[in-house]
Order: C-alpha cells, then structure tokens, then sequence
C-alpha cells in the first residue's frame, strides 16, 4: 500500500512537472510587438495574417492601420512602425533611404460604375479603353457617358480619384503612362471612401481595389455598384474572353493568368527600414512568405510565383 502511494506522488509529480514544461515553454515562445500601417489595398489580407500568427504565437501582439500606401511608406522610412503597406513599386528615392520590399501578394484595380448608371447597358458592351480612361481622368475631355460609349446619352461624367497618396491610383495612373498627381477628378479619402462615393452617384465612375468591389461572401459586386471592363485589345467593344468580372474569383483567375492588364494589376508589398531584426517581425515576415500564402486566394488576392518568395526569404536571411 505504501508503495503504491508512493508510486502515485511520483505519477502525480512527472505530470504536474510535464505541465509546467508546457506554460513555461509558452511563456517563453515568442514573443513582441509588430506595428503595421498602409495601403487599404492589402489591409484586409494583413489582417487575417495577422490573426493566424497571432494564433500560432501568442505572445505576439499586431497591430495594423490603413491610412493608404504613402502613409505606410512615410510611417516605415520615419521608423514610426515596424512595416508599411504598399500598393505600388518601390521608388529609388525610398530605395536610398533604406526601405526594403518584400512583395507578399498581388492584386489588380478596376473602374467602377452605379449600378444605376444612365448608359449602364451600353457601358457594358463597350467597356472602358485605355483612350477613354485618359480622356476621363487626365485630360478631362470626356464629359458624357455618351462620349464613352459612342451613343447618344448626354449625362454628365462625374469623375472620382483619391485624394490620399495610395497605391491604387498611382497604379491606375500609371496604366496610363502618368502619376497619381497627373489624375483629374472629385478627390476621396481611401478605398471604402471611393467605393461609397460611387454606390451614391449613378452619373459617377472611380477606382477601386478589387477588395472593396466584391462582397466576401457573395463573392459578387458590392450593392449598388460594378467593375467596368476593360476593353483590353482596344477594338470598341468587349469579347468574350474580356468578360471576366461576374465574381471575384473569376477575377482573380483572369489576374493571374495575365489577362487583366498589369498594370492596374500590380504586386503589394510589405516595406521595413533596413533588414528586420525584431524576431517577431522576422518570423511574421517568414510565414507570410510561406505558410501564410494559403490565404491570399480565399482573401481574394493571388499567390505569388516561388521565386519571389525566395526572394523575401533570401532578403531576411541577410540579417540572421
């Protein structure tokens, strides 16, 4: 009987043991703040890498903000973050001044409409071409629908851009051949600012990420407002290999497979000051090029090819 006591307190003092093993190799995981600001464009995919990282290590706390590309930007070379968010390529300038990009997904912008729209049905069968789009948006020539589509509708163009340095319009811009500064047009505060201002204006047309068109769990557009196609080869009317818009994942297909112009379809990007050397930014940056690209495409976006991960990979081994 007494050593069967006995061997119980030991049983008892292995598992109590192997339990504090467990906290404490919890406890001592990993461990650290991570502060993220930026692009709308990539928030949304962020956000859930964040959350699974999150899950994996506890100890780690993320906070992220979008503000647009160019906050990101300046908040990341200004060393008000750990990283930035960025929609658009790297310039040399910010180059110089020590900011490396590790491109993370890829995702496209599109014209815009209201449902509502006075010459939705003709809209629809012209799409927009790239003439067009600089007659709206840089030399302001066009001012009806009608001068659009090539019918006889005489309401007025109202045409929207962003009034924040983003990487949506600096990308749509340069489709263009131009800068965002170049772009004409009612300015509005970021992405869902956009959105809302064209699901309100049946005369207007603007620009948005794919994020912000398409419902998550519809997969469909948004109430009250469509992507307009682009006429991509330019011939005055879309074919039907150009028709690709019905759902965001038919989208996202077609980006990938390069039939949506790049650009606007573009890489996204999350920019540091200089190699990371936080652990906890090394190994979040670690996991989204690898485990964490499993969800880009149920986020709506699209994986990149292997060797731009192994690029990033590459990028942060520099500073091990």
């Amino acid at each position: 009987m007494k050593n069967l006591f006995l061997l119980t307190i030991m049983i008892l003092a292995l598992v109590v043991s192997s339990c504090g093993s467990k906290r404490q190799a919890k406890k001592g995981g990993l461990q650290g703040d991570i502060s993220i600001s930026g692009a709308f464009a990539l928030y949304p995919l962020a956000v859930k890498w964040a959350d699974e990282f999150q899950n994996l290590h506890p100890g780690v706390r993320i906070d992220i903000s979008a503000g647009g590309a160019g906050k990101g930007m300046t908040d990341v070379l200004a060393n008000v973050v750990d990283l930035g968010m960025v929609s658009r390529e790297i310039y040399p300038p910010e180059t110089e001044r020590g900011a490396l990009a590790f491109a993370v997904a890829k995702d496209a912008v599109v014209a815009t409409v209201n449902v509502k729209n006075p010459d939705f049905e003709n809209l629809m069968k012209t799409g927009l071409t790239r003439e067009a789009a600089i007659k709206l948006w840089i030399t302001a020539e066009y001012k009806t629908w009608g001068q659009i589509t090539g019918s006889t509708n005489t309401g007025a163009v109202h045409v929207y851009t962003r009034s924040d340095a983003c990487g949506a319009a600096e990308t749509w811009a340069l489709w263009m051949g131009k800068k965002q500064e170049d772009l004409t047009g009612t300015g509005v505060f970021g992405d869902p600012g956009l959105a809302t201002a064209i699901q309100k204006d049946i005369l207007g047309i603007g620009l948005n990420n794919i994020s912000y068109v398409y419902d998550e769990t519809s997969r469909k557009p948004n109430p009250g407002m469509v992507p307009l196609p682009i006429d991509v080869d330019n011939n005055g009317y879309l074919d039907p290999a150009e028709l690709f818009y019905d759902t965001k994942d038919d989208v996202i297909k077609a980006i990938a497979e390069d039939r949506y112009p790049s650009p606007p379809a573009r890489d996204l990007y999350l920019v540091s000051k200089g190699t990371p050397t936080k652990p906890a930014v090394v190994e979040f940056i670690k996991y989204i090029l690898t485990d964490g690209q499993k969800h880009n495409i149920p986020a709506g976006y699209i994986s990149l090819p292997n060797e731009k991960l192994q690029k990033g990979l590459i990028e942060l081994k520099i500073g091990e």
